[in-house]
C-alpha cells in the first residue's frame, strides 16, 4: 500500500563518486525517499552507479567533471526531459544545454513535474572585486555577468515549463541547488554576505520576482517559518560545519497546489564533520498525496 506522503528530496552531493564513498547509498537506503534530485554528480554516465528501488534519469553534461543532474524516482517516470534532449528556447541559456544542470520528469504516480536545477555559482560584479577580498583570482566580473544573463534566460524559461505542467494538468515543484539564498534567515551572518555571490541584493531580488502565491512558492519558507535557517551548506574549512555558520542555497519552490499539500521539512544534517557526505545536506520535504 502506498503511502500518504510523497518524499522529495534536494541534495547537492559534490561529487556521487566522492559522496558514495562517505555513505551515501547508507543515507538513502535509511532515507528512502520517493524522489531525490542530486546535483554536481561530476561524473560520466557510467560512473553514476546503482540506485537500487529506483529508476535514474540523469544528464552529467559534457565538461568532465563538472556540474550533472539526476532525478532518481520509485517508480519509472512517465516523461523524461534534460537540455541535453529538448534544448532551452529562452535567449542567454543555449550556452548551457550541454553543461548538465536542468532536468524535468513528469511522475507516473501523481501529477507532478519534477524539474531538478544546479544554477551557475556565479562571482561578484568587478566593483565588488577587490584584491585579498575574493578567494578566486579577480575576472572583471566574467562569472558575475554569466550568471545573471542564466538568471534572465532561465526566469523566461522557468514560466515556461510551470505553464506547460500546468496545462498537462500536473503541479510544478523546482528543487535544487540555486546558489541564491533568499533572505535574512537563510544565511548566519548575512550583512556580511550582502557583498558575496549568492546573496546579493540583484540576485535576491531575481528570487523574489520567481515567487508569488499564484507561480511559485518557497515551501521550505512556509514550513519553517519566520525564524533563522534552516541552513543546507557549510564550507568545509575551519568550524562552520560545528558551529552551524552555514547558508541555504538549496530550495523547493512549488506550484500553489503542491504548495498547500507541504507538511514538512527537515535538513538531514549529519551528526559531525567526519560523516559529512558533501558540503550540502539533504533538504527533505513531505507532501500529502493527492487524496
Amino acid at each position: 500500500m502506498a503511502s500518504e506522503e510523497l518524499t522529495v528530496v534536494s541534495f547537492n552531493v559534490n561529487g556521487i563518486r566522492a559522496a558514495r564513498r562517505r555513505g551515501f547509498d547508507t543515507w538513502l537506503a535509511d532515507r528512502a525517499p520517493d524522489v531525490v534530485g542530486l546535483q554536481e554528480l561530476r561524473c560520466p554516465p557510467e560512473e553514476i552507479g546503482e540506485f537500487p528501488g529506483y529508476t535514474v534519469s540523469f544528464d552529467t553534461g559534457t565538461i568532465p567533471g563538472r556540474n550533472g543532474v539526476a532525478i532518481a524516482t520509485r517508480q519509472p517516470p512517465a516523461s523524461v526531459r534534460s537540455w541535453a534532449t529538448d534544448p532551452p528556447r529562452a535567449r542567454g541559456l543555449s550556452a548551457h544545454a550541454s553543461h548538465g544542470r536542468y532536468l524535468e520528469v513528469d511522475l507516473a504516480d501523481e501529477p507532478i513535474t519534477v524539474a531538478c536545477l544546479y544554477l551557475p555559482k556565479g562571482g561578484l560584479p568587478a566593483e565588488l572585486q577587490r584584491p585579498g577580498n575574493i578567494r578566486e583570482k579577480p575576472d572583471g566580473g566574467a562569472k558575475y555577468r554569466r550568471k545573471m544573463a542564466f538568471l534572465a534566460g532561465f526566469a523566461r524559461e522557468l514560466e515556461r515549463n510551470r505553464l506547460a505542467a500546468r496545462r498537462a494538468g500536473r503541479e510544478f515543484l523546482l528543487i535544487g541547488d540555486l546558489n541564491i539564498a533568499h533572505c535574512e534567515h537563510d544565511v548566519t551572518n548575512w550583512r556580511a554576505a550582502r557583498k558575496m555571490e549568492g546573496f546579493l541584493p540583484e540576485e535576491r531580488e531575481w528570487l523574489d520576482r520567481q515567487l508569488s502565491p499564484r507561480r511559485l512558492i518557497d515551501v521550505v519558507r512556509t514550513l519553517y517559518g519566520d525564524r533563522p535557517g534552516p541552513l543546507t551548506w557549510w564550507s568545509w574549512a575551519g568550524q562552520s560545519f560545528v558551529k552551524d555558520v552555514g547558508w541555504r542555497i538549496d530550495h523547493q519552490l512549488a506550484s500553489p497546489g503542491l504548495a498547500s499539500r507541504a507538511r514538512w521539512v527537515t535538513v538531514d544534517k549529519e551528526p559531525s564533520p567526519d560523516e559529512r557526505l558533501s558540503d550540502h545536506a539533504p533538504l527533505v520535504v513531505g507532501y500529502r498525496r493527492r487524496a
